[in-house]
């Protein structure tokens, strides 16, 4: 009976560790978003503050395109939670718009057209 128990729990135990790997979640994994990032400055931003964000191996923004990649632990975080952390240093990113407290704190040459944001 005490060898059924054991196989039972390891067959548990099993399925558990099948089930983390099931979700995703691997080193290396990359996502894109458009940014509306304008300059120099917001590249040193968005690729600096993204670097603090957990689970962030590197983050990429090219200024011409506007698109900023960003090379991630999936394990550690999500696409909702980066594109977040983008919104919150002031960008748009994809279709989620800019946290206005955070927009209104870049300098100026990092804004957009004013008339379009609001």
């Amino acid at each position: 009976m005490k060898t059924l128990k054991i196989w039972m729990l390891s067959l548990v135990l099993t399925g558990v560790t099948f089930a983390g790997f099931a979700q995703g979640g691997k080193k290396g994994e990359e996502v894109k978003f458009k940014t509306s990032a304008v300059c120099g400055m917001c590249k040193a931003t968005l690729e600096k503050g993204l670097a603090y964000e957990k689970g962030v191996e590197k983050a990429t923004l090219d200024v011409d395109s506007k698109i900023l990649t960003v090379t991630y632990n999936g394990q550690k975080t999500s696409v909702e939670k980066l594109k977040k952390a983008v919104n919150d240093l002031g960008y748009d990113a994809d279709n989620a718009p800019a946290t206005p407290r955070a927009y209104d704190r870049l300098d100026a040459c990092c804004k957009k057209d004013a008339a379009s944001h609001h």
